[in-house]
This record gives structure tokens, C-alpha cells and sequence, in this order.
């Protein structure tokens, strides 16, 4: 035990690491967007932006029909 190093406390036991090690492992960045073409990495971050732009158009569709849902509501009350 005196020649094992001292270890935080948040980084677990000898079960923990075993399974970190053999299950998780570390992160790995083959093929990552920092290690592609100049063109793989424009291509990745305009769809991206196609991807944020859906979402943007998804939330104000979903926004527009809940509006049109509580005015329908107000409607209905006023009559």
C-alpha cells in the first residue's frame, strides 16, 4: 500500500478504475471534427446550423400552435 499513489477522493477504488479502463475508457478524437479537412470541418459546422435551424423553426411552429390553441380557448369563453 505505501508505493500505491495518493488519489482524490472522487476517483474511486480499484473496481472503478478497472471498469473505467476495460468498459469506458478514455475519450478518444479519431475522425473528430479538430482532426478533419478544412472542408470536413465547414461542412460539419453548416450542418450543424441547418440542425439549429430546424430546431429554431420546430419550437416557434410548436409556439405559434399553442397560441392559436389559447386564443381558440379565449374565444370559446367570450361567447
Amino acid at each position: 500500500m505505501a508505493d500505491q499513489e495518493k488519489k482524490a477522493s472522487g476517483e474511486g477504488g480499484r473496481l472503478l478504475g478497472w471498469v473505467f479502463k476495460n468498459l469506458a475508457g478514455p475519450a478518444t478524437v479519431d475522425n473528430a471534427v479538430q482532426g478533419g479537412s478544412q472542408i470536413q470541418r465547414d461542412l460539419w459546422k453548416q450542418d450543424l446550423e441547418r440542425r439549429k435551424q430546424w430546431s429554431r423553426e420546430q419550437r416557434e411552429r410548436k409556439r405559434a400552435e399553442r397560441e392559436a390553441r389559447r386564443a381558440e380557448r379565449e374565444d370559446r369563453r367570450g361567447l
